[in-house]
């Protein structure tokens, strides 16, 4: 039987994503572990903060919300995420990521299929705001 290279990536060991808002970190993915088929990341927002609207036009998304309160914007409907809950986004759909609690929030999401190209796999809708 044949060994299976295992690759253990922290939340720490990659850098953070803030060009959409929050703290965004692609932690699985194909340069970190040689993903093929999708990607998996964490997203921590502070109180106020946003992910600003974008969408993918070759994945759907899952996002897990583990801790805190979220509003997630679907297309122009808004769905109230509590810890312990997720949500599906399917392939196209615009969305956007709203913390107007007062505590921080973190999920977990994954995508899946990968786009053709990595520049290919986002299209923003939105620039974020300047605070």
């Amino acid at each position: 039987m044949t060994a299976i290279a295992q690759r253990t990536v922290s939340v720490h060991d990659v850098p953070a994503n803030r060009r959409r808002g929050g703290d965004v970190r692609a932690v699985l993915t194909p340069s970190t572990v040689g993903a093929t088929s999708g990607f998996m990341g964490t997203a921590h927002l502070l109180p106020g903060e946003v992910v600003t609207e974008h969408f993918h036009p070759y994945s759907e998304e899952f996002l897990f919300l583990v801790s805190g309160r979220l509003t997630v914007r679907l297309g122009t409907v808004e769905t109230e995420l509590v810890a312990g809950s997720g949500i599906f986004i399917p392939i196209g759909t615009r969305h956007r990521l709203h913390n107007g609690s007062g505590e921080p929030a973190s999920c977990v999401f994954h995508l899946s299929p990968l786009a053709p190209r990595p520049d290919l796999g986002h299209v923003d809708t939105e620039s974020l705001p300047i605070s």
